[in-house]
């Protein structure tokens, strides 16, 4: 069974599964920094087909593993990293890292100047060992229930 990481471009028919393996990484890998409450509120079992819909509207790439879809993530024009997870059954295995090098090859392409996003506690080590630093810590409210997250930026070399 080979773990090679290969990344393609997102298609309108992988809503299903990107909201499913969406779920299921807040569901068993978020889990361990926020409370069921909190994961209750990020994540529940309705989709808003409308808010899946804008990947199609965007660079957005999705990581495959053996053929099975391990991880996607998407690219704003203005450099807003919007969402980024990884299956949990692949974390830890170049999933993340082969869907950043997507990113940065793609921010190169806009030449955007830096890369920002809102990232959860457990996603931010990930974020700062490829070059983000946290601006600040902030409260976000999602259904009602607040969430801690970071704001985080990587400054982009645009020459």
């Amino acid at each position: 069974m080979s773990h090679r990481v290969s990344t393609r471009p997102f298609r309108r028919d992988d809503v299903p599964a990107l909201f499913e393996l969406f779920r299921g990484t807040v569901h068993r890998v978020n889990s361990r920094d926020y409370s069921p409450e909190q994961v209750a509120a990020w994540a529940p079992p309705e989709t808003n087909p409308a808010r899946w819909e804008t990947l199609a509207s965007r660079f957005a790439v999705v990581a495959e593993v053996g053929g099975d879809v391990a991880g996607f993530a998407d690219l704003e024009p203005d450099g807003h990293v919007d969402r980024f997870f990884v299956h949990a059954d692949h974390q830890g295995r170049g999933v993340g890292t082969a869907m950043m090098a997507a990113i940065l090859s793609e921010a190169g392409r806009l030449r955007v100047p830096r890369l920002f996003a809102e990232v959860s506690i457990t996603a931010r080590p990930f974020f700062e060992r490829h070059g983000f630093d946290v601006l600040a810590e902030q409260q976000v409210v999602v259904r009602g229930v607040s969430l801690t997250n970071f704001r985080m930026e990587r400054h982009l070399g645009t020459g």
